[in-house]
């Protein structure tokens, strides 16, 4: 087993994350003519835990065609996706800067959900695990949610916040893994590439 994975995100923290725990990896993109977005699109009445393995899984697919087609060495292939359910409602990606507003109105003062979905895989075989956080907001009125949209930083975020950032003033409470609300749960990640019989010492180590 090679003694680096391949990480299919454009995530910068799931990179971070990564090195946090000593992980050497490297990126594997979807090509140009690959239509990744859409494999994140709900199905109708679609429940969170559902779209959020369903939409990991297919993204680990799509990372080991991409790795055969390029023909690239054979190393354990990492994905992962987050969504944020309020509810049974999915708060994907905003659209723009209203969207992000409505997001941030509806979660706040609320206690939401964070799902994070990671899946590992070679040629041979695939482990997978899902992280699930309760995130409580406390109240946020207009302005507040208006000067963090200026920020820029819920967009491109699954409900429209990244809690390493500057929402974290408005997070009032969380339970569960908060590397997992970042993008990348470490616990379940060092869990599955021991299963695979990943080569990283301080994995072995935990």
């Amino acid at each position: 087993m090679k003694n680096f994975v391949y990480l299919a995100s454009q995530s910068p923290r799931r990179r971070q994350l990564l090195d946090q725990l000593g992980i050497a990896h490297e990126l594997l993109l979807p090509d140009a003519d690959e239509d990744a977005e859409s494999l994140e699109a709900v199905l109708p009445r679609e429940a969170p835990m559902t779209y959020v393995q369903r939409v990991t899984r297919l993204k680990l697919d799509a990372a080991l065609q991409r790795l055969a087609r390029r023909g690239w060495p054979e190393a354990p292939v990492l994905c992962s996706d987050t969504t944020v359910a309020l509810g049974r409602v999915i708060l994907g990606k905003p659209t723009d800067a209203d969207d992000a507003g409505r997001m941030l109105t509806a979660l706040s003062g609320k206690t939401h959900r964070v799902l994070t979905a990671v899946a590992v895989g070679t040629g041979a075989r695939r482990v997978e695990a899902v992280s699930v956080s309760r995130v409580t907001f406390a109240p946020m009125n207009r302005a507040q949610i208006q000067a963090y949209v200026a920020t820029g930083e819920p967009m491109g975020k699954a409900g429209a916040y990244a809690v390493q950032g500057r929402v974290a003033a408005h997070i009032a409470c969380i339970s569960g893994s908060y590397t997992g609300i970042m993008g990348l749960p470490l616990f379940e990640t060092a869990k599955l590439l021991r299963e695979l019989g990943f080569e990283c010492s301080y994995c072995h180590s935990l």
